[in-house]
This record gives C-alpha cells, sequence and structure tokens, in this order.
C-alpha cells in the first residue's frame, strides 16, 4: 500500500507540475510531511531527488514540441537556479524544523491567495 501511495504522490505532483507549471515539490513536500511523516528538511531533500532532470524531460520535450519553451532564457535562468538551489539548500539546514514546516506553509498561503485574487 504504501508503495501505492507513493507513486499516487508522484503521479499527482507530476499531473499538475505538467498542467499548471508549478513545481512539483508545492504538492510533494506537504503530502510527505502528511502522509507519510517526513520531517520538514526530509520532504524537501527527496522532493528535489525526485525531481532530477530525467524526470522532467519528457514534459519540456512536450512543452517545446508546442513552441512553449523559451530556451535562451530557460537556460539562463537555469544557471541561477542551480547556484540558488545550493545556496538555499546550505542555508536551511541549520534551521529548526518547526521554523521550516511553518514557512514552508506560510509561503503556499500567501502565494495561493496572490494567484486567487490579485493579477
Amino acid at each position: 500500500m504504501t508503495v501505492f501511495l507513493y507513486i499516487l504522490v508522484g503521479f499527482l505532483a507530476g499531473t499538475l507540475s505538467g498542467a499548471f507549471g508549478i513545481g512539483g515539490g508545492t504538492v510533494m513536500v506537504p503530502l510527505m510531511v502528511l502522509w507519510f511523516g517526513l520531517t520538514q528538511h526530509q520532504a524537501q531533500g527527496t522532493a528535489l531527488a525526485v525531481m532530477l532532470a530525467p524526470v522532467f524531460i519528457l514534459a519540456v520535450m512536450r512543452y517545446y514540441a508546442a513552441g512553449n519553451v523559451k530556451v535562451q532564457m530557460a537556460l539562463f535562468i537555469a544557471c541561477g537556479f542551480v547556484v540558488g538551489a545550493l545556496l538555499g539548500a546550505h542555508l536551511v539546514q541549520g534551521i529548526p524544523d518547526a521554523t521550516l514546516k511553518r514557512t514552508f506553509g506560510v509561503f503556499l498561503i500567501l502565494l495561493g491567495i496572490k494567484m486567487a485574487f490579485f493579477k
């Protein structure tokens, strides 16, 4: 049953990521904390491991085939993303799990409010 739930989380995250362009971590991290009892740090690290490049290649190819990928922009953003991800991963290691969980939750709430009610 646990393996089925793992696959379900991946399916939900993949479907929403492919459909809306959201980060899979937005879906996976809360589910891993709530359903599987992972710490916030464990959930974030596991979500990053899931989202390694081979996982996204098919979705990117589909968007590219439809003319919906700005390649040059993506490459430059990826450069910043690599450095930022490393820095972010380093910085959060010293933050207590409860604080990190609250911060992530507030981020999701604010993002949801912005998306739902503002341009």
